[in-house]
């Protein structure tokens, strides 16, 4: 029996990182209509990770009712005993959901945790109470449990032929493959029950509380998205699992660009991909109107639209091909290309207004991390955010690409427009300050930086500098007055990580001397 979920029970209670499809409330045992459930979430129709039943809870159109209705400690004994007695006596294959009670309010009640099964599709008796009773498939519609029939039960066999990727074994893999401090530190940042407790645990044990690994104890395999998530180099197990970051100075077809690669576990590479995005080229654009005193504010990109962009590759690319996800930067767009593309069910014009719902997700299991990360809603909420921040920001619409096999999938988010206009207004001002003010040893600084962001020590080498005061006085000090360059870390001036980047006008006033 488990003492406690991965998972914290106030978000089961408020819906609030689990989708109310995935959760049923119950005042008390019905084990039929429970088991039509544990079927259900075990066939787990629409790939979204199968679902949670709360007994000792009522509801009303869908909300838990508080205080609990509660369970006796020998009513929980007892549905556990049927509990273990219906997973092999009325569903086929066998299957077991796992179990925790929890003080709510001062009553007790029992969570089933029923992840979708690796052996699906399964079938339950229709009745209990007929000893030859039929069999059936259950699946969850909505809130609801219905049983299969038609064309749902036909597509439901189809589906459940094989387990998705993410959630497969991976036979190459042993147990210490992974890192209990990554499970661990992951917990801890959800603020899962199971947090307080992780230390207490062996590996095998905590990687099986996660659902990150089965197989008997003899053999015990770490399944994908437990590598993905928990593994320091997942790039050993799926090649290519990085994301590179490409910014084109000069523009795609220049000769100058920088690159950075990310590579690591996937919740970690794809939020230090999106704070690099953020630090390194995110930048607000301000234009004074002749009509009117207030300025207007707006970003090149408004990050929001990608983070989405992001994390959507990240969810729903395969880590079967050896391609990185690439995101592009340039002056005139940002572009994040992954492989494949979305299924042939969604057509491009849906996706493009914003319509696009899909409930078949390439990888469930990824999707549940990074939900529990707060990096992704799920429910195809993604598009549509991407096209309302773009809006808001007052950028062009973004632009959706793919072919006709779905080999690939493109998000490209455009430039504000208002940064032509930004970039005309700096460039005048600049040109000025470079033909009278800026000395050549500033130059000398911007042009050190105009790949990258750089430390003072790599400044210093660049350079072919030994003095440090001469440095500050002569080259650095100076460019940051003039709002040529900028500290990467504002608000945290002596942080050892401190780095210098080209401001807006650093980069133009490089252009305007190269013009000159």
């Amino acid at each position: 029996m488990l003492t406690k979920l991965p998972i914290n029970i106030n978000d089961l209670l408020h819906q609030r990182t689990v989708e109310s499809e995935r959760i049923e409330y119950k005042a008390g045992w019905n084990p039929e209509a429970i088991l039509h459930t544990l079927c259900a979430f075990a066939n787990d129709f629409h790939n979204i990770g199968g679902g949670y039943i709360l007994i000792g809870l009522d509801e009303q159109q869908g909300q838990p009712q508080l205080p609990p209705v509660g369970l006796l400690p020998q009513q929980i004994d007892s549905i556990q005993k049927e509990l273990l007695n219906l997973g092999y006596s009325a569903i086929f294959p066998h299957y077991h959901p796992l179990t925790a009670t929890y003080e709510i309010q001062g009553k007790t009640i029992l969570v089933l945790w029923a992840p979708g099964g690796e052996m699906r599709p399964y079938r339950a008796k229709l009745s209990l109470s007929d000893k030859k009773s039929d069999w059936g498939y259950y699946l969850r519609k909505h809130t609801s449990t219905v049983k299969a029939s038609g064309e749902d039960e036909r597509e439901l066999l189809g589906l459940a032929a094989s387990v998705p990727f993410d959630d497969r074994y991976r036979q190459t893999a042993r147990l210490d493959d992974l890192s209990p401090r990554l499970m661990r530190d992951f917990l801890e940042e959800v603020n899962s029950e199971l947090a307080s407790e992780a230390q207490l645990f062996e590996l095998e044990t905590l990687a099986r509380r996660m659902n990150i690994v089965g197989g008997p104890s003899e053999m015990v395999l770490p399944k994908n998205v437990g590598l993905l998530f928990f593994n320091p180099h997942p790039e050993q197990f799926f090649p290519a699992t990085q994301i590179d970051i490409v910014y084109f100075s000069d523009g795609v077809g220049g000769d100058r660009f920088e690159e950075k690669i990310f590579k690591g576990p996937l919740g970690r590479i794809t939020r230090d991909a999106l704070a690099y995005i953020q630090s390194n080229y995110i930048k607000e654009g301000v234009i004074k109107l002749a009509h009117q005193a207030e300025v207007e504010r707006f970003w090149n990109f408004p990050f929001a639209a990608i983070e989405e962009a992001v994390v959507n590759a990240v969810y729903h690319r395969s880590y079967q091909i050896r391609e990185p996800i690439e995101i592009r930067i340039d002056r005139q767009a940002l572009v994040v290309l992954s492989f494949p593309g979305p299924d042939r069910a969604i057509r491009l014009q849906d996706l493009q207004s914003g319509n696009a719902v899909s409930r078949r997700y390439r990888n469930r299991r990824i999707g549940e991390f990074l939900k529990e990360l707060e990096l992704t809603e799920g429910r195809s909420t993604g598009i549509p955010k991407i096209l309302r921040m773009m809006q808001q920001n007052g950028s062009p619409p973004p632009e959706f690409e793919t072919d006709d096999d779905r080999s690939y999938f493109l998000i490209r988010l455009p430039i504000h427009q208002g940064f032509e206009q930004v970039t005309e207004q700096v460039t005048e001002q600049v040109t000025e300050q470079v033909n009278n003010q800026v000395s050549a040893t500033t130059l000398a600084l911007l042009e050190a930086l105009a790949t990258q962001p750089l430390s003072t020590k790599m400044l210093l080498q660049t350079l072919s500098l030994l003095h440090r005061p001469t440095f500050m006085d002569n080259y650095l000090k100076p460019a940051v007055a003039a709002g040529l360059v900028e500290m990467t870390e504002p608000d945290s001036p002596r942080s050892p990580t401190q780095k210098y980047r080209l401001t807006v006008l650093g980069q133009n006033a490089l252009l305007a001397n190269k013009r000159a």
